[in-house]
């Protein structure tokens, strides 16, 4: 090597993790092997590679090798035995691909270098020494601090997550000490991710200033008795030998016996075959097209290599030494194999293995951290680093995240290790305003500047249960959480419809573990209490506990996405629309209060006026919004038919009844049916809506619930803005209410007759595809088809009557429910049903092989793979395993579009801005309808790119045998743009 040449070192374990850590979880397709970590370790060090060799000459590298840690024991372990004793086990999905991430390393044609008894560090910084001696430039690739002792003028540090050189100033501004003094700096600090013991109580604020005012630790140990700070001077003294002992500890060597030299990292050209012979073995399709093109190879025909999975001394990596026996202690599992002693997971049996490790794991919260400092949070911090992952939450006064302020949060960095840092925790009898803040926290400020780059990080792996709530509270603190995973949406995923979703529910049934109960934390009733008024070791319990279990939970329910086949699912449908709808939550909408006074205050004579007339019908005065009053007047002083008591001895007053009585011809109950929605339409909007105006933003804000029914909708509550009567006079001016602010207009857009198309796409039924393909009316079709009567000229009663068939099947109406829609008698709509099947034979078929399926496997699915169980559709009680078998045959059609709706959600965002119309904005989401709030002078651009991002939704998952149709306009509210 000499002057000029640029040697490039690549931290391949930092990589590892890197990768482990930014993408999702990914089998190879043949057999199930993880392979994510390996893919995600060619991707990266392939851009890495291209962006070198294309960048300016004097900067492309000349010499290129990528360094591994042999294991996790090295010299530092003989000088210290507690040395990294705190590092957790690597995931057991990760463990086969240290063998396959070197393989890959030497398909790459690249030097794979690693030493038993050193570190891949001490081997970078050999490497890096000896580069220099020659006249040469080093840029290792990695931003760990252990190697910024390294930087000079002729070595550089790149981190290619955040795309950024650090150099002499760079360490300078990040530590306040030149590169030449981060050995001792580290020393007096410590690490608690290595568990290197520094000098308690000096923190890098403090090291730096004392490195600054002393020159170097030899130093100050030296002149320690000068420190006139008691508590300083002390520990200087007294930690003495644990100081000294950490230079050693972090001191990188840089004379390792090497035996490799610099002139075998010769980068050579890509070598395109033998790297894609690799690529294809590991069935990593993309990025062999693209090697391909780069190289000019012909990919077909060169043929996959012979890649073993390999185990005992291959299968090194940072904590996990070779040989022996696993890297935890996890049973071994039936379908699992095991070799040199080393257990290879399939991911059934890591499932296995994860959940009962789980369901035994005990809790200890007395072991959970209160954080009072910033140099105790930022140790917390780079232990999550280290480990690539954390569970968090948020903590605050109340559950509204719009208004939320925030108490503190908790942190979990393995099972067992838990803090809490509270923020804003009130004495409560200070002052008139609730109290002032109780001692030992961090300002929220510091904290969060000190969080924010971590929660940024994607190289670091964010868990959290309800992940929505905390990403709008950070997001209001201008915190960007990236790269998460949600135990609740996982759970979701998983086995929606077998059972609840909440914390509380998964902790017990996976975890075996009953959390504190939150009634023993806020009270209840008029003792209730908000979470910021809790004194603080109570919180921290509750708080830490959270995130511990939220942990475990993760690591019980991840393997299974890969076991169950739904990992696409989770990260195409679940996960990205996460930030979407915390988006939407903040924006909001804005309503007229005026408007909704005047439909309050006419909506109020409309029900007195009712009430009279059933005063007047009854014949006697009652109090009509009370069921057991109602239900003397109907069934026991009229006598109408079809009474039946309740468990109490009440008679039933329900909907659906009041519903059937007024279908026979009852006039006393249709008004009872018209009263109850007056009445509920003021109570439930034109009162209610204008209190949930948020005082800073002006506009009402709903919150979105994306584990809520077994079929993938979304549910809205507080205020539920999905459940306004559309059909009704009434439903239609509350939407007026909803408008735009000065200058915008709201664009609705709503697909048409989505889960008719979905039906016709899945049931496969000929005339209903080519109707919808010729754009005929779609109903007056059915109505052809059934009654023969020609569509021109067709009676409107004749296609109402082929409408409410065609919506009917998908929820699996029966002749009694026809019957009373439309108020025939129950022998001419069952008729109606037995012509509708004789002439659309495939929907029999389709509900029939549903329920066939259901009835097997306990779940159906949607077009893109989404479970909805069933697990009572086998029930012997005949009306419970009807209502399961409706269901089941309407859960494809309606989580198709559920679906679909939530792809064009998840891509919306990015569809608008790269038109350039970033002022437009999605707000709402209401079953198949999305609306916009727009510019005037944007609108007209808007409302295409929109349309084309839903119509073509499903798209590339599933081609749609028949097309998906949206109508969309703009108008001044959303009555008049719907």
């Amino acid at each position: 090597m000499k002057q000029g040449d640029h040697l490039f070192l690549v931290d391949g374990s930092g990589y590892i993790f890197r990768a482990y850590h930014a993408l999702p979880p990914l089998t190879r397709k043949s057999d199930g092997l993880p392979v994510g970590a390996a893919a995600g370790f060619c991707n990266m060090l392939w851009k890495l590679m291209q962006d070198a060799r294309n960048t300016d000459v004097g900067d492309a590298p000349t010499h290129f090798a990528v360094i591994f840690d042999y294991s996790s024991k090295t010299f530092r372990n003989e000088l210290y035995p507690e040395y990294k004793a705190n590092r957790s086990a690597p995931p057991e999905d990760l463990i086969p691909q240290f063998g396959l991430i070197r393989h890959a390393t030497r398909a790459f044609d690249l030097p794979c270098v690693e030493m038993e008894g050193f570190e891949a560090d001490d081997l970078i910084a050999t490497y890096a020494r000896l580069a220099s001696e020659a006249g040469a430039e080093t840029t290792i690739i990695s931003s760990d601090k252990d190697l910024m002792q390294l930087v000079t003028p002729q070595v550089s540090l790149y981190d290619p997550m955040k795309d950024k050189e650090i150099k002499v100033p760079e360490v300078i501004e990040k530590w306040g000490v030149p590169p030449e003094k981060m050995i001792d700096l580290q020393a007096l600090m410590g690490d608690s991710v290595d568990n290197i013991p520094g000098v308690p109580g000096i923190g890098q604020k403090t090291a730096a200033q004392l490195l600054a005012e002393y020159g170097d630790l030899d130093t100050l140990l030296s002149r320690a008795h000068e420190i006139k700070q008691n508590k300083r001077r002390e520990s200087l003294i007294e930690h003495r030998e644990k100081a000294l002992m950490s230079r050693e500890l972090v001191r990188l060597k840089q004379d390792v016996p090497i035996t490799e030299g610099l002139e075998t990292f010769t980068l050579q050209p890509p070598n395109g075959p033998k790297l894609i012979s690799f690529l294809k073995a590991m069935e990593f399709t993309t990025l062999t097209r693209r090697v391909a093109e780069i190289t000019d190879c012909d990919a077909s025909a060169i043929e996959a290599a012979h890649v073993p999975v390999q185990w005992g001394k291959e299968a090194r990596g940072p904590d996990l030494d070779p040989g022996t026996a696993s890297a935890t202690s996890t049973p071994v599992a039936a379908d699992a194999s095991s070799h040199n002693g080393v257990t290879h997971y399939t991911p059934a049996a890591l499932a296995s293995a994860r959940a009962s490790a789980a369901a035994g794991a005990p809790f200890d919260t007395s072991a959970y951290v209160v954080i009072h400092d910033l140099a105790t949070l930022n140790a917390w911090i780079g232990e999550a680093r280290e480990a690539g992952v954390i569970a968090f939450n948020t903590k605050s006064n109340s559950a509204d995240p719009m208004q939320a302020e925030l108490a503190g949060f908790a942190i979990a960095t393995r099972p067992g290790r838990a803090a809490y840092v509270p923020l804003g925790h009130k004495s409560g009898d200070t002052d008139m305003f609730g109290g002032g803040l109780r001692d030992g926290q961090i300002p929220a400020r510091d904290a969060l500047a000190a969080l924010k780059p971590l929660l940024e990080d994607s190289s670091v792996l964010k868990i959290s249960q309800n992940l929505k709530h905390d990403f709008v509270v950070m997001n209001r603190h201008v915190i960007d959480i990236r790269a998460f995973d949600d135990t609740q949406l996982l759970s979701y995923v998983l086995d929606a419809g077998t059972h609840s979703h909440s914390f509380e529910a998964l902790a017990e049934r996976w975890l075996g573990h009953q959390v504190i109960a939150a009634k023993d934390i806020y009270g209840s009733g008029k003792s209730s209490r908000s979470f910021d008024m809790v004194e603080i070791a109570q919180a921290a319990a509750y708080a830490a506990e959270d995130a511990d279990v939220t942990l475990r939970l993760w690591r019980v329910l991840r393997p299974r996405l890969v076991e169950d086949g739904l990992v696409n699912v989770y990260e195409r449908l679940e996960r990205p629309l996460v930030p979407a709808l915390a988006q939407m939550e903040q924006r909001g909408i804005s309503i007229d209060r005026q408007i909704l006074s005047r439909i309050s205050g006419e909506l109020a004579q409309g029900a007195a006026a009712l009430e009279e007339e059933i005063q007047v019908l009854a014949g006697e005065k009652f109090n009509v919004g009370s069921p057991k009053q109602l239900g003397e007047i109907l069934f026991g002083k009229l006598n109408l038919p079809g009474g039946s008591k309740t468990k109490t001895g009440q008679w039933a007053t329900s909907a659906q009844i009041l519903e059937d009585l007024a279908a026979e011809g009852h006039e006393l109950p249709r008004k009872i049916v018209d009263w109850r929605q007056l009445t509920k339409l003021k109570s439930t909007y034109t009162d209610a809506l204008p209190g949930f105006i948020n005082p800073e933003t002006g506009r009402v804000h709903t919150s979105y619930a994306l584990a809520a029914t077994t079929t993938g909708r979304l549910s809205s509550s507080d205020p539920n803005l999905q459940n306004i009567p559309v059909r009704t006079a009434e439903g239609r001016r509350i939407r007026a209410a909803f408008i735009p602010e000065p200058g915008n207009v709201l664009i609705s857009a709503d697909y048409s007759q989505i889960e008719l198309r979905v039906l016709a796409h899945v049931a496969e039924i000929p005339q209903l595809r080519q109707a919808f393909s010729d754009g005929v009316d779609i109903h007056a079709m059915t109505a052809s088809e059934m009654f023969g009567v020609p569509v021109e000229g067709m009676p409107g009663e004749v296609r109402r009557r082929a409408k409410a068939i065609n919506f009917g099947i998908i929820y699996g109406i029966s002749a009694f429910g026809l019957a009373n829609q439309l108020s025939i008698p129950r022998e001419e709509a069952s008729a109606y049903i037995r012509k509708y099947f004789e002439r659309f034979p495939g929907i029999k078929d389709y509900m029939e092989s549903t329920k066939a399926f259901a009835r097997e496997h306990g779940y159906v699915e949607t077009i893109f793979g989404r479970r909805a169980h069933y697990p009572e559709i086998r029930a012997s009680n005949p009306s419970i395993r009807a209502f399961n078998e409706r269901a089941a045959i309407n859960a494809p059609i309606q989580g198709s579009a559920a679906d679909i709706i939530r792809r064009a959600m998840v891509r919306m965002e990015e569809a608008l801005a790269k038109a350039g119309l970033d002022q437009t904005r999605m707000l709402l989401q209401v079953h198949d309808e999305l609306i916009f709030e727009a510019p005037e002078s944007e609108a007209e651009a808007a409302i295409p790119i929109i349309r084309s991002v839903m119509e073509g939704a499903a798209m590339p998952a599933v081609a749609m045998k028949v097309p998906l149709h949206v109508d969309a306009r703009a108008a001044r509210n959303w009555d008049e743009a719907h």
